[in-house]
């Protein structure tokens, strides 16, 4: 089910007004799981990366073996084209999924790649709404037991275990170890935390995507003056901090106001960094 309205589909070579059906019950895709897709975003009429984020998908498809299609370049005019009447924000999916397996049956094969793009009308959240965190039993996988390094549907079962254990403990989004014990992200965005003025991020150690949002913000404020360090960072670090937020493509930045029984300001380099991106995303 669609979580947006104003529904637009990209497939098969047209647009098409809806949700409309794009795979077949026998598709790789569906019962195997071999799917990607990208999340991008209108707003304010600008797309800001979203040639980082069409780029993206090519890669997320190779690493779960899908063969892409469309080049980046073409799958960015495929989607201006599509936004076309939009006058509200948009959240902007292309995808890819296998249609056949290989001899292997649980491996896809070559060059046999379905692919479709949904528009769905959906508000940017205000610069005002926060979240709250807590602790989770469930850790991101490595590498070696799941596929990391792609943005894979395969993968967000695991996100929905964290979101559904931290909202029956009364929280929004839960905070995530790594295999070894260390904060990696939470269940559905990279997180930074700020000591001191300086910010802190996990640093990117293959078992989180390192976001094309959070690489943003690195930049901005790195152009800002604002020291930055990608680093090691226990959940002791968390809970010594002066402000925590998160970062991704549906909310661009949110601020954190409680992480189990610690509580932070909505404070000022967590606005300052809001304020960065839109400059940057307007400046575009």
């Amino acid at each position: 089910m669609a979580f947006g309205t104003q529904i637009r589909t990209w497939f098969e070579g047209s647009w098409h007004e809806g949700d409309i059906p794009v795979m077949r019950a026998a598709d790789h895709g569906l019962w195997q799981g071999s799917n990607v897709f990208d999340g991008a975003r209108l707003f304010d009429g600008v797309t800001p990366d979203l040639d980082l984020h069409c780029a993206r998908l090519n890669r997320s498809a190779e690493a779960l073996m899908i063969t892409p299609t469309i080049d980046p370049s073409e799958m960015v005019e495929i989607v201006r084209e599509g936004l076309k009447g939009y006058d509200t924000a948009v959240y902007i999916r292309p995808m890819y999924w296998a249609i056949d397996g290989s001899d292997l049956g649980v491996a896809p094969a070559e060059d046999s790649t379905g692919f479709a793009i949904s528009l769905e009308a959906v508000p940017l959240p205000p610069a005002d709404r926060t979240t709250t965190l807590t602790r989770t039993r469930f850790r991101r996988p490595v590498l070696e037991d799941a596929v990391c390094n792609a943005k894979a549907g395969a993968l967000y079962p695991n996100n929905a275990r964290m979101l559904v254990e931290a909202k029956r403990k009364g929280f929004g989004n839960a905070l995530v170890g790594d295999a070894m014990g260390n904060v990696a992200e939470t269940a559905t965005a990279n997180v930074f935390m700020v000591k001191d003025g300086v910010v802190f991020t996990p640093i990117a150690n293959g078992t989180f995507l390192s976001g094309i949002t959070r690489a943003r913000h690195i930049a901005n404020l790195r152009a800002d003056g604002v020291e930055v360090r990608e680093t090691v960072l226990t959940f002791d670090d968390f809970h010594a901090a002066d402000e925590v937020f998160l970062s991704g493509n549906f909310s661009k930045v949110q601020a954190v106001t409680r992480f189990d029984d610690t509580e932070y300001a909505h404070g000022p380099v967590t606005k300052r960094v809001r304020d960065l991106y839109m400059d940057f995303a307007h400046s575009r």
